[in-house]
């Protein structure tokens, strides 16, 4: 690539106000960025052009981030890509890396967050972090996840958990609401 022409980046993420966001914030630092909503955009993009860089949410409408990262790698194994996570999916990520990800950041992350990512990606190999989130951690993230499957139900959402309640309710008590 002619050292004149942007670096293409492509952000993939259901919600618009944070991909247009995130879209707009590398365009002024002089990338050629796209966004997408979905896997389905994300292969039609793909296939004609393949961007240098992605950021890749893992929660999509139509289906698994990590699907779309197989489909990103299959297309061209040279593409980085940084996956955006919510709560309750930090092993997805890990899974993610495994599968070629460059990198992993929670959300919310902003551009210049995403940007260091990506050279912490080129510079350690693409290792997962060393640790692993600890056991607290993990529970809640779950907790939130099923919370959020439900629509917030927490009568629903304690009998998919298997516990009663009002021990989820002291528990969601304890922490605010992860977003």
């Amino acid at each position: 690539m002619p050292a004149d022409e942007p670096r293409t980046i492509l952000v993939v993420d259901d919600d618009d106000v944070f991909r247009s966001r995130l879209v707009r914030a590398f365009l002024d630092r002089g990338f050629d960025a796209r966004g997408a909503a979905s896997g389905a955009e994300v292969a039609a993009l793909v296939s004609s052009d393949s961007p240098e860089l992605a950021v890749l949410d893992l929660r999509l409408p139509d289906g698994s981030g990590l699907d779309v990262l197989r489909v990103i790698k299959e297309k061209d194994p040279t593409t980085s890509v940084v996956v955006l996570t919510g709560y309750g999916s930090i092993a997805t990520a890990l899974e993610a890396v495994r599968l070629g990800a460059t990198h992993y950041l929670t959300k919310p992350a902003d551009a210049d967050e995403i940007l260091r990512a990506f050279e912490r990606g080129k510079s350690d190999g693409a290792s997962p972090p060393e640790h692993a989130p600890s056991l607290a951690r993990t529970e809640w993230e779950h907790i939130q996840r099923v919370l959020t499957d439900c629509g917030g139900n927490v009568s629903q959402a304690a009998r998919i958990l298997g516990v009663h309640r009002r021990s989820l309710q002291r528990k969601l008590s304890k922490r605010p609401v992860l977003r």
